[in-house]
């Protein structure tokens, strides 16, 4: 009899732990993504700007598309846009781009006009910035892999290390941290946290913000890299490759998002009042209402 309860006991705690992941599927969204187009060769790096547009890259095809929410369309923002992968808003709402092409970082205007605020590090040639976030003083932490592309010319390889990168307001990049392979990265002035992916190494770490440039020792978030991320107002972080996997502050996994692509790249919040998930897949995009909104 006592085994015979011990059984019992054990399904009512599997029973609770299926109902509690179920709410939280609930609680964050109701209905699967919504395919908005597949006319991409390969999708990234999308930014909502302060109105809740998405732009987002078509990096093979060397351009910058956006999603203006309020007429459901993607538009074409900018051809040649350096190779633009992962890219970010700064405060001036001026789209900040990792444009890989020659290793650089740019700063593109609403009125399309271009400056190239970064060629560099200590003189060499940077890998290939991939993703980046933006802090309150108009710093920039981003992430320098890897991933040798074939348009690229007279490559060859000056910092063998790939890192995490921090560049100030006035332009002075600091090397903060080596990895296997960083990729995707975000942070959050209100939760003084920076959360970076080592893609290789199937792992995504977690910093303190403890100032301008500042970190913490980095801790072990969740045994999982991711491609791009994002977070939202409750803390919770958002991971990409096999569609889009739910973290809460815990490192604990809540739920999986399936998106039906090879490959799910990246993700963030736009739409009206930043509560819709945007998600960049290979060739396509797609949208997801939420009942949480993106951190600000």
């Amino acid at each position: 009899m006592k085994s015979f309860w011990k059984l019992c006991y054990a399904a009512f705690i599997l029973i609770l732990m299926s109902c509690k992941v179920q709410d939280t599927n609930i609680k964050l969204f109701r209905l699967p993504p919504t395919l908005l187009s597949s006319q991409f060769t390969f999708t990234e790096g999308p930014a909502a700007d302060k109105e809740g547009n998405v732009y987002f890259t078509d990096q093979p095809n060397d351009k910058i598309y956006f999603w203006n929410w309020k007429t459901n369309k993607v538009e074409l923002f900018l051809a040649k846009t350096g190779r633009a992968n992962g890219t970010y808003f700064d405060k001036n709402d001026n789209l900040i781009t990792c444009s890989d092409d020659n290793g650089e970082i740019w700063k593109i205007n609403k009125n399309k006009e271009i400056e190239i605020i970064s060629k560099g590090f200590e003189g060499k040639r940077l890998n290939g910035p991939n993703d980046l976030w933006i802090d309150k003083f108009g710093g920039i932490y981003f992430t320098d892999p890897l991933y040798e592309r074939d348009y690229w010319k007279y490559f060859k390889v000056e910092i063998p290390e790939k890192n995490l990168y921090y560049r100030n307001e006035n332009g002075t990049i600091t090397k903060l941290e080596t990895f296997v392979q960083p990729n995707g990265i975000i942070g959050s002035q209100k939760l003084k946290k920076l959360y970076v992916s080592d893609i290789d190494a199937g792992k995504t770490y977690v910093y303190d913000i403890l100032g301008k440039g500042k970190l913490s020792e980095k801790r072990l978030f969740c045994e999982m890299g991711s491609d791009g991320m994002t977070l939202d107002s409750q803390g919770n972080l958002y991971l990409t490759g096999k569609g889009v996997t739910i973290f809460n502050n815990k490192g604990e996994k809540l739920t999986n998002i399936p998106i039906d692509e090879e490959w799910t790249s990246n993700v963030t919040f736009g739409g009206k009042d930043h509560s819709t998930l945007f998600i960049t897949a290979s060739n396509s995009v797609y949208v997801l209402p939420m009942n949480v909104t993106g951190i600000q």
